[in-house]
């Protein structure tokens, strides 16, 4: 048994990307704000963003466009409140941001953007995305990163990893169950901590690093989801992970992507003879949302029998490309690929869990004081499949819907539940982080198979009986070893992927990015499909 030591904050976020930094910064004239991040802040999801952020600058542009737009990506499954109550504070959350110092790129050329200049992307009708030439989350970040570093109130704290929620009272199911900070295991020190708070936000972003190929850094293990489903948060529509169709495919480089941007300037997909294929498929040919981009390079792929496509905007001046796409040219020319001339072989990579922890307008979970925003959240927005560049938006707008209500409660520290002893085995970890690694692979190899692009019933009920076996081995291991990243994430991992197996069989059609051989066919009713820790299934 091990004694934990005790912290405390007024509000403690879990994740340090746009989402939990600009609530961070927006809380912190008035509370003590600590921020627990996983690795170096810089190592989050926000960081390697490169398209931009959606709203609504181009007078020819309109609210009513951009919600539009995003019902119809998607595929009927949107909440239309939520897509309105987004696109309509989009402007004043990217002024926020424009005021602390974000350089969004600028033209002279286009009139009617307020200066601004806007590109357009997979499923929007009109130029709507503010962007920092092509790495958007890097600018937004950087400026985020160093303004909460230099506030009084603001702690950051780095390689922290966050083990569960602390409940006021564990065995209530519903009613009087309130979050009160977190178990805290520091990576450093190896250390356990407990962290209490008046409020809890998470934070942590998706999920995609269940999946053998993804364009998410290593920390996208969906730690979030998994904590709040353990505390007894009800998730939603976990069936829906976004594939972006154009990750680099090269023998020398990890999983790259080539932002969306590139299509909304003109590039082309094509076969490994030059010829185009989206012009088959769809009227908005490469502009397609991408869900429909990525199963068609897919069947491309399996119907050619091709490692790869190919992405080729060769056909743009090369003035234009290095100007707007300066990060992607740079990061080619390291594996001897030029975006000016080359075309540049592509695969669907995982890129963005559209479901998440149900929330309400202000971020709210179904545990009092303890918020989820950003990616690991389910708002309604994205419905069956994210159209480009809605997701920093969204970050940005729930930091300032859950800072609002943060800001409006009273303080309700928590003094009910004495923190109890910690069990944390002792045995030594060395071949238990080999066997770690192992399991993490295997698990992502059985996500790729069975619970991809294109699924059946045979392949989500193969991959939810492995995952439970694997999670077994874990909780053995859980027994015995000293706590550690790699179990942490693995843990959070396996619950996460166990429950989109378990969505996707409850879901029987396709529709947006669940696409199943055995429902090939779109239903008539759209319902989310929502669990709930206690076993129910509302679809």
């Amino acid at each position: 048994m091990k004694k934990i030591s005790e912290l405390s904050c007024d509000v403690l976020i879990i994740g340090s990307g746009a989402a939990g930094l600009s609530l961070a910064l927006r809380l912190a004239e008035r509370y003590r704000v600590v921020v627990l991040s996983k690795g170096p802040v810089s190592e989050g999801a926000t960081y390697y963003a490169q398209g931009g952020i959606a709203a609504v600058f181009d007078e020819l542009d309109s609210i009513d466009a951009h919600v539009e737009d995003t019902l119809i990506a998607g595929a009927g499954l949107c909440d239309p409140q939520a897509a309105r109550f987004i696109a309509s504070n989009a402007r004043h959350c990217l002024q926020w941001l424009i005021d602390r110092g974000v350089a969004f790129d600028r033209s002279s050329d286009m009139a009617g953007t307020g200066g601004y200049h806007l590109t357009r992307e997979g499923g929007h009708s009109h130029r709507r995305i503010l962007h920092a030439a092509d790495a958007t989350g890097k600018a937004v970040a950087t400026t985020l990163t160093s303004e909460a570093l230099r506030h009084p109130n603001i702690q950051i704290a780095e390689n922290q990893y966050a083990i569960d929620i602390i409940l006021s009272d564990p065995q209530e199911i519903t009613g009087s169950r309130r979050a009160a900070g977190a178990w805290v295991w520091d990576k450093n020190s190896g250390q356990v901590s407990a962290c209490r708070a008046q409020s809890v936000v998470l934070a942590t972003g998706g999920a995609a690093q269940v999946y053998r190929y993804t364009t998410n850094p290593v920390t996208a293990t969906g730690d979030g989801i998994a904590m709040a489903w353990r505390a007894g948060c009800r998730i939603a529509n976990l069936e829906f992970n976004q594939f972006h169709p154009t990750a680099l495919y090269h023998p020398q480089a990890s999983s790259f992507l080539l932002t969306e941007a590139l299509r909304g300037e003109g590039a082309w997909l094509v076969r490994p003879d030059g010829s185009r294929f989206m012009p088959e498929t769809d009227s908005r040919a490469e502009l397609a949302p991408r869900d429909i981009v990525t199963r068609a390079i897919n069947s491309e792929m399996k119907r050619l029998n091709a490692a790869c496509m190919y992405l080729d905007i060769s056909h743009k001046p090369a003035t234009f490309i290095r100007q707007h796409f300066p990060t992607i040219c740079q990061k080619l020319a390291g594996v001897g690929l030029d975006l000016t001339c080359d075309r540049i072989p592509i695969v669907p990579a995982a890129h963005y869990t559209c479901g998440g922890v149900l929330v309400d307008q202000r971020g709210r979970t179904d545990v009092d004081r303890l918020w989820a925003i950003g990616e690991v959240s389910y708002t309604g927005l994205h419905g069956a499949n994210r159209m480009a560049s809605n997701s920093l938006l969204e970050c940005l707008v729930y930091g300032w819907a859950a800072a609002e209500d943060i800001l409006a409660q009273q303080p309700a520290f928590c003094t009910t539940q004495t923190l109890p002893d910690c069990t944390i085995g002792s045995a030594d970890n060395a071949h238990a982080q080999q066997d770690f690694a192992l399991l993490r692979q295997e698990l992502q190899q059985i996500m790729w198979e069975n619970v991809g692009i294109v699924r059946t019933t045979k392949k989500l009920e193969h991959a939810q009986r492995h995952i439970t076996e694997l999670q077994q081995q874990l909780e053995e291991y859980a027994a015995c070893v000293r706590l550690c990243g790699e179990l942490l994430e693995l843990r959070n991992m396996a619950q996460v992927a166990h429950l989109m197996a378990q969505c996707a069989l409850a879901r029987k059609e396709s529709r947006g990015l669940h696409f199943t051989l055995d429902y090939p066919n779109q239903s008539s009713a759209a319902t989310p499909t929502i669990l709930a820790p206690y076993g129910d299934i509302n679809r």
